[in-house]
């Protein structure tokens, strides 16, 4: 390509890029794709723009190389889904029981003397380590391991007594709130 033939393809883009990009965004919904494919369809052209006689259908053109260069994208897209001859149980997430859990963690804590609900919110909600729960409290590694362990102690002994006082039918409390 000769210099002249360069400036008046950078020129077309100068002038039509905003209505080019406008032609773009409804071809795909995303602007970032979009731009993209203005883009790819830009360089795809800049290498014919010589073969293009009448200058009058560059719009037409390139809108045609952003169907195709969309079409080619669709096309390439890897399947995420995969075809089976079962489908399989759609399972749907109940809050309700993680509300309900949350509410009776809640509840048996307050059971606890502060020192030892501090010890098991540290170590089980928070997930610190031993020697980080001992750091936070002021207190020795042996102390938070002593304490936790009648902590837990009290929490399954006040989670069997609810579960004695419940109602026939209304299932065991959450064993898995202290440790089980």
């Amino acid at each position: 390509m000769s210099h002249g033939e360069v400036l008046g393809f950078e020129e077309y883009v100068r002038v039509r890029q905003d209505a080019l990009l406008r032609s773009a965004r409804r071809l795909v919904p995303d602007p970032i794709d979009a731009q993209d494919l203005l883009q790819t369809a830009l360089a795809r052209t800049y290498g014919r723009w010589d073969g293009i006689v009448d200058k009058t259908l560059a719009d037409a053109y390139l809108r045609r190389v952003m169907i195709n260069t969309r079409t080619e994208w669709w096309r390439a897209r890897r399947l995420e889904e995969v075809p089976t001859e079962q489908l399989p149980d759609a399972s749907v997430d109940d809050v309700t029981e993680q509300h309900a859990d949350r509410a009776l963690l809640m509840d048996v804590l307050k059971v606890l003397a502060p020192k030892q609900r501090s010890v098991v919110v540290l170590r089980h909600w928070e997930q610190m380590s031993t020697e980080e729960t001992a750091a936070a409290l002021g207190m020795s590694a042996g102390t938070v391991k002593s304490t936790l362990h009648r902590a837990l102690a009290r929490l399954r002994q006040e989670l069997e007594s609810r579960d004695a006082r419940a109602p026939h039918g209304a299932g065991p409390a959450r064993g898995a709130v202290c440790g089980r």
